[in-house]
Order: structure tokens, then sequence, then C-alpha cells
């Protein structure tokens, strides 16, 4: 595709591209910990959104989306968001450098890749960091990759509505072959942990359920951890986030919080200490210890933080049922979406196998299944 997206572009644009890639990314351990301050634990995956770009004398930016066949164009000083979605998200990080006092100039962009749509690979990250850091790149800026991470989630949030955290940017730019990142979300301070994957493969199994519930869900668990906060404050000032609290101080105080409050609460703070953990492993090289962590996440994202559904706890009982899988866990928001799966490579077709065989998606299709590895992050290529 890198090649044939060149070959589109130099016969679209009539002049020679740059080219970069950039990755989707999996999240292993760590979910809704992110904005209770604590840590996660992301990986940059071989599934890519590749860019063709070029500078250009029109004054425009120029932008054609491979996959979709569509061009959108507009004037240097023209990008407020439209009504074309893909156009945005690409407006957006223009938008960020230039509100950081950098003109840019005119460029030609041709995109286009297999980050699957709606699968929770964070194509919408893919886009947005793709071309900062391809404008960081062909003019000559001198941006650090946070500062990209950082422009890329603000176009997201400012164009695309979307409020979220830090953790698919950074995954995205930051991402290192054989490696899963641990994020410490309140100081952005990061180490890369090995997990080779010459033995082992990610699969990402789809549900085939929409994340109906996840909106209002998200904004109801926020809550509930932001009066857990509260609560523990009075007996700790020091305490701002979840990510202060320990199990035993929490513990002390179980009689003052409501019981929900207290199943949330205690899930993040687990997961933190399941996530450092599961790290530790790594270290040791113990892969079939860290697939355990992986099941425990599942455990208290079905039990105590409640955003699962039966979709994926089925999912997650198949895959426990196979022989080879060493871990596997619901990803993302919740309430849909896909399970990631950790499975020695020799057992991937067995695993395709049986999931088909026990599992059709509530329209009655086979799911779909996606075999991935962990591959560096947004780059340049050849």
């Amino acid at each position: 595709m890198i090649e044939e997206i060149r070959e589109q572009f130099r016969n679209y644009f009539h002049t020679e591209p740059i080219m970069f890639s950039s990755p989707g990314r999996v999240n292993l351990i760590g979910e809704h910990t992110d904005y209770n301050n604590g840590f996660v634990l992301p990986a940059s995956i071989n599934k890519y959104i590749h860019f063709a770009v070029a500078p250009n004398i029109n004054g425009e930016y120029r932008f054609y989306s491979y996959d979709l066949k569509e061009e959108y164009r507009t004037p240097l000083h023209e990008l407020d968001p439209g009504n074309v979605q893909w156009a945005n998200y690409l407006l957006g990080v223009i938008k960020q450098f230039v509100k950081d006092g950098r003109q840019v100039p005119g460029f030609d962009c041709m995109f286009g890749g297999n980050v699957p749509l709606g699968a929770g690979m964070s194509s919408s990250a893919s886009i947005e960091c793709g071309l900062a850091y391809a404008i960081n790149h062909i003019f000559e800026f001198d941006y650090l990759p946070l500062d990209l991470i950082k422009f890329s989630q603000k176009a997201e949030h400012e164009y695309a509505g979307v409020q979220c955290g830090i953790m698919d940017q950074f995954a995205v730019m930051q991402g290192k072959k054989d490696h899963v990142i641990m994020l410490d979300c309140r100081s952005l301070e990061f180490r890369y942990f090995p997990l080779k994957m010459r033995e082992y493969v990610l699969v990402l199994v789809n549900t085939g359920v929409k994340h109906s519930l996840a909106s209002s869900e998200y904004n109801k668990r926020r809550q509930e951890c932001d009066m857990g906060v509260s609560i523990l404050k009075k007996y700790d000032d020091s305490i701002n986030s979840l990510r202060d609290v320990s199990l035993n101080f929490i513990e002390a105080h179980k009689d003052e919080i409501p019981d929900v409050v207290y199943k949330r609460c205690t899930y993040v703070i687990e997961e933190n200490i399941r996530l450092q953990n599961a790290c530790e492993q790594l270290l040791n090289g113990d892969v079939y210890a860290f697939g355990q962590f992986m099941y425990g996440s599942h455990e208290g994202l079905r039990d105590k933080y409640e955003v699962s559904c039966p979709e994926l706890d089925q999912l997650v009982e198949i895959a426990k049922s196979v022989e080879g899988v060493l871990g596997a866990r619901m990803m993302g928001g919740g309430f849909g979406g896909c399970t990631i799966n950790l499975i020695k490579k020799r057992q991937v077709e067995l695993f395709k196998e049986f999931i088909k065989q026990k599992y059709t998606t509530p329209d009655g299709k086979e799911p779909q299944i996606y075999e991935v590895v962990i591959e560096d992050g947004t780059k340049q290529i050849a």
C-alpha cells in the first residue's frame, strides 16, 4: 500500500512526496486508570496509516483520502472545522502549529491504511500523529515528540469533539518494537518493558457490539471515582486522585463510602498495582504470569468497575479454554468493542477456529479477528 499511495500521489499532485507511517495502538493493561492519574500499558502495532506529503506553492492545504477516494482543499487562512469529518482531524493538527506561532506553508497530503475503524486501535490518533510528525519534519520545525503528542490530542479535543486522554497519541508516537510502554498519566514519564513477539501474537476479537452505553457510563464512573476522592480527602488533604490512595487507606474508611463507589475506587487502585506487577513479570521474562494479570484486569473491569458486557465476557471465557492463550481481557471503554488476547504463535489458527465455532456477533455474523504484533511508532519511511 505504501508504494500504491506514493504512486497515486505522484499522479494526482504531480510531485514527489516524502513518506511517513503512523501505527494503531492497543492497551494491554490499565483501563479507566488514565483519568484517575494512574498507569496505562499501551503499545503501537503493525496496522498503519501511511502518508505521502510534499509542500506546494498553491497557497492551499490539499488532502486526499486514498481509502475514500475523496479530496478536500482549503486556503491557508481557513482552518475552521467543516462538514468533512476525516478532514477535521488534519485541520485540527495544522491549527495547533498555527496557535503556537508557526506559519505552516501549503502542502499536499494523501493518506490511507489498514487501521480498522471502530475496533479500538485508535485510527484517529494514528492520523493526527502522522500528520503532526510530517509537518514537523518537512518544514523543519523543532518540536519534541511530546509536543506533537499534545498537538494531536488537542486536535481531537477541538476538531473531533472527543475529550480523550493522552494515551492513544502517546502510544502511537512513542511506540517501540517488541516493547510495551508503561505511561504515568500524572507525570507523563514513561518506561519501556520488553514483550518480544517472536513466539507470541496479540489477537483482537471484535464482539460486534457497539458501545451504546459507553459515553453516559464513562461519565458516571468518573463521577463515582471523584466522589471517592472527595470523601477520602477529608482524612488526608494530600489526596488529589485515586493514584494517591492505598488499598489499606481506603479499607480503613470503607464504612463511609457508598458500596458502588468503593468498588469503583478499589478497582482503579488494584489495576495500578496489577499493571506494575505485570511489568515486573516482563522484566523477569515470565510472559505466562503477565497473561494472568490480563485475566485479572478483565475480572476487575467486569465485577468492580462493571463496564463489560455478556459478549466480552463470553469471548474471554472462550479464550481461557484454548491451549496457548496466556491472557485475555476487554480493551477500551467497555460495553462492547474488542477483547485483546495474548497467544502463543503456533496456537493462533486453533484460537481463530475455536472463536468462530463458539461465537457469533449479535447480528449473526462471524466476528472480525485482527492479528497484530508490536512495532515502532510514527516514523518517516524510505
